[in-house]
């Protein structure tokens, strides 16, 4: 009778831990920006390691009309190439759908089946990614897709912000595979410090209200929550402290604009040595209350019960996903 206790508390368990576990992608943390203006840094795009690659049409090529007809030609050509990265780390940040330029990026690059994400600047509601939507079915009725279109909303306005949650919560008309899907939000913080008029501080402060709202939404939709780029670039000390200010915010990843960054944005964004231990010892002692007909335990001066088990589940998946090291607790 016991054995038969015994298993059934096991299999419950084990149901347990698959209910909280809601991860189903690879692990992003990092997305460097790289501009399409230049030969050179598509080039080197190649060798960089960033889990994510925004190819960008948008704010580091010239505003003038030849410029960006180029860009977006020379990058179409890129995307031609064997070489080029895997279609999961390719994403693309076309321009603002109130510029002349939007409608001929999407036409043009979505053309290409190594364009899985779409990086778009100035959502400020609903009613844009509609509008986004219905052009991507209209290049999709002339190149159809088997993956839906990964769609990530740039927040930069008070506007976006005001809207945040119809932004997290939209689904396309013409259904994902047509029209695509939101799978993240961004935070650009230069721009929407510029609408707002917010002055921005090493502090960060004045933006933490922002981040966490960004961050809170995104995690109530099921969304990944991408931090802002770090513009003090050569101050890797800083940067440090930003991503880890970033982390226990919520963020799970962080935008890039220089490739000395990655490194620690990956490094950070991923759980510590000691919090996979912990969360390991928390799922193995979890385990044995269950097995025992206990709901809680005391680990290291703390009770531990069911919530536990859910943030360890996360933990352990991501450290899984990152191929981090996890312990074996036998007793």
């Amino acid at each position: 009778m016991q054995t038969l206790i015994r298993t059934v508390v096991h299999q419950n368990f084990n149901q347990s831990i698959r209910c909280f576990s809601t991860r189903k992608s690879p692990v992003r943390r990092s997305y460097l920006y790289v501009p399409s203006s230049s030969d050179k840094l598509l080039e080197k795009s190649l060798t960089v390691k960033s889990d994510i690659i925004i190819y960008d049409l948008e704010d580091s090529v010239s505003p003038a009309s030849t410029d960006k007809e180029n860009a977006r030609n020379r990058l179409y050509s890129f995307f031609q190439r064997k070489d080029i990265p895997q279609p999961e780390r390719i994403a693309v940040r076309v321009n603002d759908i109130n510029t002349p330029f939007f409608q001929q990026d999407i036409a043009h690059i979505l053309q290409s089946s190594s364009v899985r994400t779409l990086i778009l600047p100035k959502i400020h509601s609903a009613q844009d990614l509609h509008y986004v939507s219905r052009h991507i079915q209209q290049t999709y009725q002339k190149y159809p897709k088997e993956i839906p279109l990964r769609i990530i909303p740039s927040i930069e306005s008070a506007r976006a912000l005001w809207n945040l949650g119809s932004i997290a919560g939209w689904k396309s008309e013409h259904g994902a595979l047509n029209g695509g899907t939101v799978s993240g939000l961004l935070f650009a913080a230069e721009d929407y410090c510029a609408d707002t008029s917010i002055l921005r501080t090493r502090s960060r402060l004045e933006l933490l209200y922002t981040r966490s709202q960004i961050a809170i939404a995104a995690k109530a939709f099921g969304l990944e929550a991408i931090d802002m780029v770090c513009i003090h670039y050569k101050d890797l000390e800083y940067l440090q402290d930003e991503c880890e200010d970033g982390r226990r915010l919520g963020f799970s990843g962080k935008a890039t604009i220089h490739p000395t960054q990655i490194e620690i944005i990956q490094n950070t964004f991923v759980p510590t040595a000691e919090e996979i231990l912990r969360a390991a010892k928390i799922l193995h002692g979890m385990r044995a209350a269950h097995a025992s007909q206990k709901g809680a335990i005391g680990l290291d001066g703390e009770m531990i019960d069911a919530p536990m088990i859910k943030q360890a589940t996360k933990i352990i998946e991501i450290a899984k996903e990152a191929g981090l090291e996890v312990p074996q607790i036998d007793s």
